[in-house]
């Protein structure tokens, strides 16, 4: 029996290259239109720090409205945490999202999330440094007011030894302009 091994990296390319081609699908006659009047801005930035250790992430990203319903993008996640005379780690990878509003309070989400995560430990632990990538998928569900949403999802790829996130259940809040 034969065995099919999926890249989820070439999946993640292949899924952004449609996207941004699939603009000349949507297009229209009327010179009205303009593909950046519906693109909206959004992200997060988190720092936390105590005795010994710090985490910084940089996460932008970025939807295409399509309707008043439905929009889709691209994000972008950068992040830095170290332990004193423990460990380094970088987290860096991409994502893309759908977002749907079923009424306009509420905001239904899936996210394809990969992450290159690269872990360094003290030599003194004699754990062995590590370098993988890590796919996610997030479906979620939040209460929308205006550009705001909070709400909570769920990542249905979870490995408890490979994720980074604690839990395979996460808040979120979401704003983009």
């Amino acid at each position: 029996m034969k065995t099919i091994k999926i890249n989820t990296t070439s999946i993640f390319i292949v899924l952004i290259l449609s996207l941004f081609s699939s603009n000349s699908l949507f297009a229209q006659d009327n010179q009205e239109f303009q593909f950046w009047d519906r693109v909206r801005f959004g992200g997060g930035i988190g720092l936390s720090f105590s005795d010994g250790f710090f985490s910084g992430t940089l996460a932008p990203s970025a939807i295409y409205q399509f309707n008043d319903q439905f929009s889709a993008g691209v994000g972008l996640n950068g992040t830095y945490n170290s332990l004193k005379d423990r460990y380094t780690s970088t987290i860096i990878g991409g994502s893309i999202l759908t977002l749907f509003n079923v009424i306009p309070e509420i905001q239904l989400s899936a996210e394809f999330e990969e992450l290159n995560v690269s872990r360094s430990y003290d030599d003194a632990l004699g754990l062995e440094n590590d370098n993988y990538w890590y796919p996610a998928l997030f479906l979620g569900a939040g209460y929308r007011s205006n550009n705001v949403t909070f709400g909570i999802r769920y990542d249905v790829l979870y490995d408890e030894q490979d994720s980074i996130y604690a839990n395979a259940w996460a808040p979120f809040i979401r704003v983009y302009f």
